[in-house]
């Protein structure tokens, strides 16, 4: 281990002694510093030290070819800098390059939730289509705050819906949620922490008129998709979301006591939905397939369908109704058992609402049964008044 005072002349001169693979020339000036001479006439700068456990470490500053001397050197005493405050910066480099892509880190995550959630599909193509063509190729601590900042006003500015633009986001902050309780290096500090929301009005009303619900099962009876028929009416009568009647399965649904057990809802717990006379009709004359355990799969793949949004989508606007969307049925539902004098504590307890803030949004409608029950009073009085 020959010490020499290292400079631009000396590593250009620097060679290996015969019979020797490499030589190593330790600085006098710079503790630790070290030139790299190889047999093949390669040549390296690195720092070499003890971390706090007493074991030597090396640090690869670059090789001479790539690095000047002068750019070396100034490394050396700024990586020594970090070794005598206590630092190990060989391991800070391994750990870096140890840093997953963001595309890396969505397999680990998909696979995760796949397991975990129902609607891995959604999470699926939200990264797919609004994550990765930006970010997948980044580090997760190359991502940055700002870029994701604009990303989403982008998505924003193309047309996408707020709640489609934060669903991203969720996923998105999920996806480091997850990597940082696993430990995964470059996780430390999320881009999507501190990033708000946008402001989404998702509390539209709409409910189907009786006209426009007969219309709509009209439109479904044509479809191509031969399951919209009884998807739709089903959605309208028992009020549940989507998700819930799409994995459906048989083994859940009593016909006789007219109720549907749904083992995974939304809150997490499983549930039970009653069953109007009329919805059992319906699931009565529901094809089955030996089997297959769903009510209503795909009938090509005997699986539950991904998405039925084209045939859908074409059926209500067969009939005009293009601004009504699926989860508008399980409102109409609600609007329909509110409107028939239910009270707001039942309309909540068929839909599976785990908050009495959710079913209040239900409340106008109730108001305006009692407003209908008073001026029916109010034109008996009248009646009565005229008749003597």
């Amino acid at each position: 281990m020959p010490n020499a005072k290292l400079d631009s002349i000396f590593v250009q001169t620097a060679y290996c002694p015969e019979g020797r693979n490499k030589v190593d020339y330790y600085d006098t000036a710079i503790t630790g510093f070290v030139l790299e001479v190889r047999r093949s006439g390669g040549k390296t700068y690195c720092l070499r030290y003890r971390d706090t456990h007493g074991r030597q470490r090396q640090y690869k500053i670059g090789n001479a070819a790539d690095i000047t001397f002068d750019r070396a050197k100034k490394e050396a005493i700024k990586v020594r800098s970090r070794v005598v405050t206590g630092e190990n910066p060989a391991e800070a480099k391994q750990t870096k390059r140890g840093i997953p892509t963001v595309e890396q880190l969505s397999e680990r995550f998909l696979e995760y939730v796949s397991g975990q959630k129902r609607s891995a599909f959604n999470d699926r193509r939200a990264i797919k289509k609004h994550i990765l063509p930006t970010f997948g190729r980044l580090r997760l601590d190359e991502v940055e705050q700002t870029a994701v900042a604009a990303h989403f006003k982008a998505m924003s500015e193309a047309g996408y819906a707020p709640a489609s633009v934060n669903f991203v986001h969720v996923v998105f902050g999920h996806m480091y949620k997850l990597a940082r309780q696993w430990g995964v290096p470059g996780s430390e500090v999320s881009p999507l922490a501190g990033l708000k929301h946008l402001v989404a009005n998702n509390a539209r009303e709409r409910y189907l008129t009786p006209d426009e619900a007969h219309a709509l099962q009209l439109a479904v009876e044509c479809s191509e998709n031969t399951q919209l028929k009884y998807f739709i009416p089903l959605l309208l009568l028992t009020g549940v979301r989507k998700s819930e009647l799409i994995h459906a399965e048989w083994k859940d649904m009593d016909l006789v006591q007219r109720r549907w057990r749904v083992p995974l809802s939304k809150s997490g717990k499983a549930r039970h939905v009653p069953l109007s006379k009329p919805a059992v009709e319906i699931l009565m004359k529901v094809p089955r397939w030996e089997g297959c355990p769903y009510v209503l799969p795909n009938p090509h793949t005997k699986r539950p369908f991904r998405s039925f949004y084209l045939s859908w989508d074409n059926a209500r606007k067969k009939v005009g109704l293009g601004d009504v969307r699926l989860h508008d049925l399980r409102h109409t539902a609600a609007s329909n058992m509110v409107n028939a004098g239910q009270s707001l504590y039942v309309v909540g307890s068929v839909l599976g609402h785990t908050k009495p803030t959710t079913t209040q949004r239900y409340a106008h409608l109730n108001n305006d049964a009692l407003l209908a029950a008073v001026d029916a009073g109010a034109n008996m009085m009248t009646a009565s008044r005229t008749a003597t």
